[in-house]
């Protein structure tokens, strides 16, 4: 496929900032099997370039994704149980990728983020939608359930929250959706997003790449997890470690000596 047939594209935006997009505006961004393995290698891609530090997802026209494509839905409802789980497994494993992903992923949402979509914002460190996006779990509308994304929107909207949004299908706005912590920031419009976003990658930026990995693991490490001797133990071993490594060693040496670190851009 080129660039123009490619439902996944994968870009340079800059040094350091490599961008995946969803390229299916005349189908409202709607995923199918082959999209979400087009997803998967991208993002896998990114993650083992060692010259990314920032990972941007986002998706070209109206409308962030209007989640599984109705193509896709139509052939699993005629596959054989295994088939759906070995199907659903992959879907599974795009959340987990990009959930995990070592770098930081900033996630733009314009418009309609509806079903699985909504768990791709879940799994976004950071996500800036405009006040017209609207977030929709839509799958009991349907006679299914959100499950394989429900790990990752009841971390980001808490259980109470899943609760209601789970069972009721409503569509609920970007302020609601900020309220509830799957958004960070809502923006005017998507220029004013796009503005908001060249700033959150300005400030990520000057923050050192392997520090900005290691703070993302450590969240994971400690999250929802009781303050243990071993949970105690396991943050100093890290700020041990951190501190005596090439980056932790430049960037104090950089702050000690009122200077930038030698991984701050250039103005």
């Amino acid at each position: 496929m080129t660039d123009n047939e490619s439902a996944v594209l994968l870009r340079q935006r800059s040094e350091g900032i490599a961008e995946v997009v969803l390229n299916r505006p005349d189908k409202r961004n709607a995923f199918d099997d082959v999209i979400i393995q087009q997803l998967i290698t991208a993002l896998e891609s990114v993650d083992a370039d060692d010259n990314t530090n920032i990972v941007i997802l986002r998706s070209e026209g109206k409308h962030f994704s209007a989640g599984a494509d109705l193509g896709w839905m139509r052939r699993m409802a005629d596959n054989s149980r295994q088939e759906n789980l070995d199907d659903s497994r992959e879907l599974a494993r795009l959340m987990n990728v990009l959930n995990h992903l070592s770098k930081p992923v900033i996630g733009l949402v314009q418009g309609a983020a509806f079903g699985g979509a909504v768990g791709l914002a879940a799994c976004c460190d950071i996500v800036i939608a405009t006040e017209k996006s609207s977030f929709c779990l839509s799958e009991v509308k349907l006679g299914l359930i959100p499950a394989v994304i429900s790990p990752y929107v009841v971390r980001a909207i808490g259980e109470r929250q899943a609760r209601r949004y789970f069972l009721s299908a409503e569509v609920f706005t970007a302020t609601q959706a900020q309220e509830y912590g799957l958004v960070h920031i809502v923006c005017d419009d998507v220029e004013a997003m796009d503005t908001r976003c060249n700033e959150m990658l300005q400030q990520l930026a000057i923050n050192g790449p392997e520090a900005m990995k290691a703070a993302k693991d450590l969240v994971f490490a400690v999250s929802h997890k009781p303050i243990s001797a071993d949970v105690i133990d396991d943050t100093a071993q890290r700020i041990a470690d951190i501190r005596v490594g090439a980056e932790g060693q430049e960037g104090l040496s950089a702050f000690l000596n009122k200077r930038k670190a030698n991984w701050v851009p250039e103005e």
